[in-house]
């Protein structure tokens, strides 16, 4: 059947005008036979509504029976017309096509398509609204169809296509360590997280891409930023399964602790295996947890003590200089409030977190020393780790003079994020480096990152010993408080410029969980982040 008014046309052409838009008299081209003695006339000024009728009943009754070829030459741009309306059938699917035209609002007249969108064993019906303008063409006075892409559908932009087809990467269910069902509405967090395992495992995981008609942007509505649209969903397909390791007690207990915090994140691993249990942030947006890029303040001094105590330049229990100011490479750096501590221990500045005794060590290293102890110990700053979705590994990159000294105390190039910090306590409490992941490798067979050498006994248990001490009687004494067990923290604040407070930092392990948290512009670690991570790490271990 050939719908609407049109039909009437193409049965009997003699009432063409009457029949399409209701009018009295049949159709005239506008043009007058010529005489032996004259050249044709070229018709100009505006057009009749019987020359605009005519052209529009042209172009639609030759578009509607498929009719390509006419269809375009009744425009005035037959390639550009022909090419997409052969594709509106080939590329779109669009069969059984119903136009009806409405009625002329001057050179403009108005028309409302019908038909059916199929693909494969998927069929949906199609209708929308759209319009096309007649002009007279300058050469010969021609009535025509200013041809745009608009006329085919009036999302489309000069130079766009319509596709219908799979609509790329399929959708995903991800499922936490226990088979429950992650999503946005349970775990605000996780929208960035579930983004990442649909685009890495969603034509891995067994799922089937739903079916869509789109917009497929050219050159010149790209240049405009604008994205592929999608006209219309055939299916939704259907989603593949992709397990991950996180807890759902410890993701639920994560939110509600850093919707308590402005700009809080926290991240939380398992140190005999590296599985990523939880991961939260305060703003959801962006993953702060696994992709921030922050200087971590005296966390760091976590890894520089390893530094140390390897080289023999710290001992936990050995005196150890922490004056109030220590200068190098011109800069004078010195402790929160000024404070120094006469005749102490290492595990005395360690705990009430000294800069200078860490700075004033730096005449003794290498330039490089930082960096090679992050990355072949701590597994940090070598951008390879594979945990399932994007994520930042940790910056440490080589420095000389002050900002080598400065990376020392997580400041200077240093960047790191909750996930990496909480993998640092995790190393130290199992004794080995394991890239933490969310997803298992033996999903995808990828390769995790691994450490190149361990830290020798001595230097673990006197790690041990300081952060255990921190915890206790340190900086971190207040927020671990009742943690009780086998525990160690670390705290931190972090001077960013243009902040009035720092970030707070902080770092635990807890039997066989470990943590860590940043509140940004927060101030203290012990009283910002700490609260955030000591919560979760009670709630086992």
């Amino acid at each position: 059947m050939i719908g609407g008014m049109i039909a009437v046309v193409v049965g009997g052409a003699g009432f063409g005008a009457y029949a399409l838009y209701g009018g009295g008299a049949a159709a005239d081209d506008g043009t007058r036979a010529a005489s032996a003695d004259h050249k044709p006339k070229v018709k100009t000024g505006p057009l009749s509504a019987t020359e605009v009728t005519t052209t529009a009943r042209a172009f639609l009754t030759a578009w509607q029976s498929g009719k390509v070829t006419e269809a375009a030459a009744a425009t005035d741009d037959a390639a550009a017309a022909g090419s997409l309306l052969t594709g509106y059938t080939k590329d779109a699917r669009v069969k059984d096509v119903t136009l009806t035209p409405g009625t002329p609002t001057g050179d403009k007249v108005p028309f409302s398509v019908k038909a059916t969108v199929a693909y494969k064993n998927t069929e949906k019906p199609l209708a929308y609204d759209s319009a096309l303008t007649v002009v007279r063409r300058t050469s010969d006075g021609k009535p025509l169809v200013d041809w745009h892409a608009a006329v085919v559908h009036p999302d489309l932009k000069d130079g766009d296509r319509l596709v219908t087809g799979e609509a790329g990467t399929p959708p995903v269910k991800a499922l936490d360590r226990d088979g429950g069902e992650l999503t946005k509405q349970k775990y605000a967090s996780l929208g960035p997280v579930l983004d990442g395992l649909r685009e890495k495992y969603g034509k891995k995981a067994g799922g089937k891409a739903g079916i869509e008609l789109r917009v497929v942007r050219g050159k010149s509505a790209k240049s405009d930023d604008l994205s592929d649209k999608t006209l219309l969903e055939l299916s939704k397909g259907t989603p593949g399964t992709v397990k991950t390791t996180l807890d759902p007690a410890l993701q639920a207990a994560a939110e509600q602790q850093v919707a308590k915090k402005a700009r809080s994140s926290v991240a939380v691993v398992r140190p005999s295996t590296g599985e990523i249990l939880a991961a939260a942030n305060a703003s959801p947006g962006f993953n702060t947890a696994f992709q921030g890029s922050l200087a971590p303040g005296s966390t760091m001094k976590v890894i520089t003590s390893s530094l140390l105590i390897d080289k023999g330049l710290a001992s936990a229990d050995k005196k150890h200089p922490c004056p109030k100011y220590f200068t190098y490479g011109h800069w004078k750096f010195q402790n929160d409030d000024k404070f120094e501590i006469k005749d102490g221990t290492f595990k005395a500045a360690f705990a009430r977190s000294c800069n200078t005794a860490f700075i004033s060590q730096a005449p003794k290293l290498k330039d490089d020393d930082l960096t090679k102890q992050a990355q072949q110990v701590f597994g940090l700053g070598m951008n390879n780790w594979a945990i399932g979705v994007p994520s930042f590994d940790g910056a440490v990159p080589v420095q000389s003079q002050a900002q080598m000294a400065a990376s020392l105390i997580g400041q200077g190039g240093v960047r790191m994020n909750p996930l990496n910090m909480a993998s640092v306590s995790a190393t130290i409490k199992s004794g080995t480096f394991r890239q933490p992941y969310l997803v298992s490798p033996d999903v995808d067979g990828r390769k995790l990152a691994t450490a190149s050498r361990t830290m020798s006994g001595g230097t673990l248990s006197q790690l041990r010993e300081l952060m255990s001490y921190t915890a206790d009687y340190g900086t971190a004494a207040e927020a671990m408080a009742g943690v009780g067990g086998d525990a160690g923290a670390k705290t931190g604040s972090a001077e960013v410029d243009g902040q009035k407070k720092p970030n707070g930092w902080f770092t635990a392990y807890r039997g066989d969980l470990a943590a860590a948290g940043v509140v940004q512009q927060g101030g203290h670690g012990g009283s910002t982040a700490g609260p955030i991570v000591a919560a979760l790490l009670k709630m086992g271990g």
